[in-house]
């Protein structure tokens, strides 16, 4: 059996780059367990794939350690990744809030990784899983259909969203076999859970949402489940079961001094008939405010309806689980890591990264440029081994 220099385990976003950054001398090889590689890049954003962010640093990531992704986000910024995107002749455009997305196909990301692996002649291995890692003077690595060794292992296994897409916790139980602890999982950047506004479904208005002292503010979306849309997932990254959430819907005004204002210029005019022209008339009907006109209103009463459409509360029953989310929170703790180089500091010649690593980002091309920037780090480390 051939020692190889480096296997990288999984075939995403993480996996591909990091064998895109090595080269033609490194006798390397990429074991995916699906069909085709980068199948999550494919799908991202509707098929477009929100690659990266204008605006990154290490706010934009959760972590046990805040400070962990620092050191790769500065090795390999999301203004190195763009430049690579340039140079390829991939058309984006920004979305929103900085969000850069391919003008015409996702699959062209992935066709820019995959042939710069081909020419570094690196085989990609796909419809093969990861079944175990050991270790006996090199890594061996058991698949579903062989064995192999290598000199060193990426681990770029991602998290446990998408099921559908054979995801699964091979990369944890790999790292706990080597002696790293995992911070818990959990589901991320996913929708909440809540009957009550179920005959809300489909409603949807800009607002701001905070729990646990952070604040989003972007579009809100009630579901036949609960709530969703771009400011619910952002949020889902701080809730932890049992939070009360907060949603500000007029996160841009000082409402109680706005309505005081409009009752000593309107006093004749109807309360619901007026906050009907600034939010959808279902959400003004669900929050089941006076239906006074402004000068029968007390001054006890606009603070309740402020209240309510500042600061309205409730705590969601759950998420929807992994099926919907974008991500895994959690996952291998960085205690054990070298934020470098992203080598187990227990294990010489084992790495990880991506996903499978304890550094979710926000929704916004975030996790796509850790997954970017971890991955270049490691391939470095290992370059800069195999030539020293």
């Amino acid at each position: 059996m051939s020692v190889y220099d480096v296997i990288i385990l999984g075939g995403g976003a993480a996996g591909l780059f990091s064998a895109y950054n090595l080269n033609s001398s490194v006798n390397a090889l990429v074991i995916e367990g699906n069909s085709k590689p980068g199948i999550k890049i494919q799908i991202s954003g509707g098929g477009r794939c929100n690659f990266t962010n204008l605006s990154v640093n290490h706010d934009d990531f959760y972590s046990l350690n805040q400070h962990f992704s620092k050191s790769s986000l500065s090795q390999f910024s999301n203004h190195d990744f763009i430049e690579i995107v340039k140079k390829h002749d991939i058309s984006f455009y920004e979305k929103k809030l900085g969000q850069l997305f391919c003008e015409k196909n996702s699959k062209e990301i992935i066709k820019m990784l995959v042939d710069k692996i081909g020419a570094h002649k690196i085989n990609i291995h796909l419809d093969e899983s990861v079944i175990d890692l050991g270790y006996e003077e090199s890594f061996i690595v058991k698949t579903n259909k062989r064995s192999y060794k290598a000199k060193n292992i990426v681990v770029a296994l991602g998290g446990l969203s998408f099921p559908k897409l054979g995801t699964s916790d091979i990369g944890y139980h790999i790292a706990r076999k080597f002696n790293h602890k995992i911070v818990q999982t959990e589901p991320s950047l996913v929708p909440f859970v809540y009957d009550d506004f179920s005959k809300l479904a489909g409603v949807s208005t800009d607002v701001e949402i905070s729990v646990n002292q952070k604040k989003i503010q972007d579009d809100f979306l009630f579901t036949h489940k609960g709530c969703s849309g771009p400011a619910v997932l952002k949020i889902s990254l701080y809730w932890n079961h049992g939070d009360e959430v907060s949603v500000n819907f007029f996160p841009l005004l000082d409402f109680l001094s706005h309505l005081m204002k409009f009752k000593k210029n309107n006093p004749n005019k109807n309360l619901i008939k007026y906050l009907k022209t600034l939010l959808p008339d279902r959400l003004v009907e669900f929050l089941d405010l006076p239906d006074k006109s402004f000068q029968e209103l007390s001054h006890k009463e606009i603070s309740s309806i402020t209240n309510k459409i500042s600061d309205y509360r409730f705590t969601p029953t759950g998420t929807e689980g992994y099926k919907k989310a974008e991500v895994t929170r959690g996952g291998v703790s960085t205690k054990n890591i070298n934020s470098k180089t992203m080598e187990s500091k227990l294990q010489n010649g084992l790495y990880f990264i991506g996903e499978v690593v304890d550094v979710t980002g926000l929704l916004g091309g975030y996790n796509f440029q850790w997954a970017w920037s971890s991955a270049f780090v490691a391939s470095k480390s290992i370059k800069e081994k195999l030539n020293g």
